[in-house]
């Protein structure tokens, strides 16, 4: 398996090696550990000027993916037909720190977990999913991605009430009582 990953900004440093590590998860748990995928952490910057040079967009975005399959032709009609061929290249995904950080403020999760959660979304556009063109393929999307954080490692905490005074942790559920 190889993960190509590269850190092109000081901001997102100390969240490379789970990010990696995450994409490693990521790429046997859809069957395609044999598969390359090219990993780059930027800024809203670069990430801008991509979406403006690839997609018309004059804007900063959350994460941009370019498929190799899809350029060599090989585009699946079906996602999950994607085969685990040594050496294929899947594609690059490419994650904004910077929005990847505010996004985690407004969702209030960890800025670990939005980045797991841009690296899977960025992934399935790399294998052939698609939110944008109809609302079933939004849901299988959604569906998938909800999936494979899951299986890779992502937790819900479980709140429960407690009193002022009271200083433990919060629970983290197991994937058996999240799936309640």
């Amino acid at each position: 398996m190889a993960v190509e990953f590269r850190c092109a900004t000081a901001r997102g440093r100390c969240y490379a090696r789970g990010l990696r590590a995450d994409a490693d998860r990521l790429m046997r748990a859809v069957g395609l550990a044999e598969c390359e995928l090219s990993l780059t952490l930027t800024t809203d910057r670069a990430l801008r000027r991509l979406n403006r040079d690839f997609r018309g967009i004059d804007a900063a975005t959350d994460v941009l993916s370019f498929s190799q399959i899809e350029q060599a032709g090989a585009a699946p009609l079906d996602p999950r037909s994607v085969k685990n061929s040594p050496g294929l290249p899947v594609g690059d995904v490419v994650i904004s720190i910077d929005t990847a950080i505010r996004q985690a403020r407004e969702l209030r999760v960890s800025p670990a977990s939005r980045l797991r959660r841009l690296l899977i979304h960025g992934f399935l556009h790399l294998i052939g999913y698609d939110h944008e063109r109809s609302a079933a393929g939004a849901r299988r999307m959604f569906a998938r991605e909800r999936t494979l954080a899951a299986k890779i490692g992502e937790r819900r905490v479980v709140r429960s009430r407690r009193t002022a005074g009271d200083q433990r942790k919060p629970k983290v559920a197991s994937r058996r009582e999240s799936s309640r």
